[in-house]
């Protein structure tokens, strides 16, 4: 087999490349991967594509297997789909999830990948780091039955808690979004849509991705007296104001983060990475999700596309990524 890969890098903030790579050897405990498919984290990955990143935050953001460093030149990325070509018996020639950057062919260690369920398709299945995104997010806020909730933000991550959340006994449900173009993801997730200005009050919850400044402050009003916002967003190296004063005491409101970096609190003792993860797939075999994904090109197109993805040009959720005959 031929041991050199293509590989997407980030020369400079602004401008990416395909560079070719070796591949090394693998080992008895490795796999060697053949990409079928990976997606574009919309939120993070562009922002690493602008060089939005803060020094203070170079650590904290480092991808599993990302090379080089902030602001660049770095190969990063995390979702990423494909065909084990290499490895143990009990995995070869199975479709396999694992957080890997856009690259054509990788060697990682077996405990790196997470089988695909068969019910699940290999493209669908790119969205599996946002729907984890969203199962640890439901973890921290813990959501009961009945409850009156929102959520702020028709990009990947909010739609992906929409859809989770969908499946809850009795909850109202309601993306907010200041796009009317995403009430047809909110439809076909089975949930209600509204703009900001219309959206339903005295929740008990709301969930804001929007990672605007306006969507945060909304995400407040709209809380019953004791409610809790769950702040999903990254602003990276943006600086947001937020109305504390009013009567953010006396209804004595909750404003919590959320980050996918650990497994939460309420699930650490019990559940692990590896857990998590194969329960987002698991969830990923409704096909509604599909209406994530909203764009794709192939990978050589990628240093022409994700200047359009970051600038805004080209909108929407998902844009997938494809390899080869994928």
């Amino acid at each position: 087999m031929e041991r050199v890969a293509r590989a997407f890098w980030l020369r400079s903030p602004g401008h990416g490349e395909v560079r070719e790579v070796p591949l090394p050897v693998p080992g008895t405990d490795d796999v060697v991967v053949r990409a079928l498919f990976s997606g574009v984290s919309r939120g993070t990955e562009t922002l690493v594509f602008r060089g939005g990143v803060p020094e203070s935050q170079y650590a904290t953001m480092r991808a599993p297997f990302q090379e080089g460093e902030f602001p660049g030149p770095v190969k990063y990325g995390y979702l990423n789909v494909g065909v084990v070509e290499e490895g143990p018996a009990a995995l070869l020639g199975r479709t396999v999830f694992s957080l890997y950057p856009h690259q054509t062919r990788f060697v990682v260690p077996a405990s790196a990948v997470t089988p695909v369920p068969e019910t699940v398709p290999a493209a669908r299945a790119v969205l599996a780091g946002t729907v984890e995104t969203a199962v640890n997010a439901l973890w921290d806020a813990a959501p009961l039955i009945g409850d009156r909730i929102a959520v702020i933000g028709a990009g990947m991550v909010g739609a992906s808690v929409a859809a989770v959340l969908a499946r809850f006994p009795a909850v109202r449900v309601q993306l907010v979004d200041a796009n009317p173009a995403r009430a047809g993801v909110a439809e076909a997730l089975g949930v209600d849509f509204a703009l900001p200005e219309e959206a339903a009050g005295d929740c008990d919850l709301v969930v804001h991705a929007s990672a605007t400044e306006a969507g945060l402050a909304r995400a407040l009003e709209l809380l019953a007296p004791e409610g809790t916002v769950l702040e999903l967003s990254w602003y990276g190296d943006r600086r947001v104001s937020l109305p504390l004063g009013e009567a953010f005491h006396s209804r004595r409101l909750v404003v919590r983060s959320s980050q996918v970096g650990t497994v939460s609190p309420a699930r650490g003792s019990r559940r692990t990475f590896a857990d998590r993860l194969a329960l987002a797939l698991e969830l990923l075999a409704d096909p509604a999700l599909d209406a994530l994904v909203t764009g794709e090109c192939a990978f050589e197109e990628l240093p022409e596309v994700l200047p359009r993805l970051a600038s805004g040009e080209l909108p929407g959720l998902c844009h997938r990524v494809r390899y080869g005959s994928a």
